[in-house]
């Protein structure tokens, strides 16, 4: 909650104008206590993984021979009851799991300093803070998956995240409860290290849920602005991962490749790549 009561309290104590982002910060958070601001988070994931997905539902079900020469595997077929089936299990995941996680954590969130007072991050604030997240959360999430990959972590965990060897966008965070925790951390990690505004934790969490629908869509667009972003992995990356099943030591990473070329556990997927390469040259002779 602010510690200002008007508009014209807060400008004394920025000894500044508010800047129109900060009177609407300030007109919806004064009065909102921090918790409740934080559980906004939970919200948006919700709400981002419900929405997300639907131009990538309309196109899996449509079928267009435009769209599919897109698809990374176009002989599988996703009905929408299969759809909508993995849809309910992530939401009844997200309620049993999630849900309690955000809960139970805000005390931390307070620890570490997250705040919700003015003045707001600069754009450019906001920019480096969430390239930090993404690539601490990216390093850790390559070697708790990687981890995961252990006869023991698989069987037990990770073998629920891989009932689907070709991805939909639904499943990008179904998974077993105890794996959603451990790679929970992965993503809580940055925010720990570089704690900032809740805006830009808001965004870290929407953006980085957007993106993991992304890579579990099945589908691999060359226009995507994704492309532009040096070392991203995207869908035919992480497709990969799931193609080779529960037997993967490839693609651990979630969202770029360095971490796999450095550590040699993306051999198999960039000799696929050379042969695809190969196999496009020779149909063209």
């Amino acid at each position: 909650m602010l510690p200002y009561q008007t508009l014209e309290e807060a400008a004394a104590s920025l000894g500044r104008n508010l800047t129109l982002a900060e009177t609407l910060w300030f007109k919806y958070s004064a009065r909102k206590s921090d918790y409740i601001l934080y559980c906004h988070n939970t919200l948006f994931l919700l709400v981002f993984y419900t929405i997300t997905p639907l131009p990538y539902v309309i196109m899996e079900l449509i079928r267009s021979k435009k769209i599919e020469k897109f698809k990374l595997q176009p002989n599988v077929k996703n009905s929408l009851a299969d759809m909508l089936d993995c849809y309910k299990k992530v939401i009844y995941s997200f309620l049993t799991a999630v849900v309690p996680l955000q809960i139970l954590s805000y005390p931390t969130v307070k620890m570490i300093g997250i705040r919700t007072n003015l003045p707001l991050p600069s754009s450019s604030e906001i920019f480096w803070q969430l390239l930090v997240y993404f690539v601490i959360e990216d390093y850790a999430n390559y070697w708790l998956h990687r981890m995961l990959h252990q006869k023991w972590g698989y069987e037990k965990i990770h073998r629920v995240h891989h009932e689907y060897t070709a991805p939909i966008v639904f499943a990008a965070p179904y998974a077993h409860w105890a794996e959603i925790i451990i790679l929970g951390f992965a993503s809580f990690l940055g925010p720990l290290l570089v704690p900032g505004h809740m805006i830009t934790f808001w965004l870290w969490f929407i953006l980085r849920q957007m993106e993991a629908v992304e890579t579990h869509s099945g589908y691999d667009f060359p226009w995507s602005p994704l492309k532009f972003i040096p070392f991203y992995g995207g869908a035919v990356f992480h497709d990969y991962h799931h193609f080779v099943g529960g037997k993967s030591q490839s693609n651990f990473a979630s969202v770029f490749t360095y971490c796999d070329y450095i550590y040699g556990t993306d051999k198999g997927y960039r000799y696929m790549k050379e042969f695809g390469k190969t196999k496009e040259k020779l149909k063209q002779k």
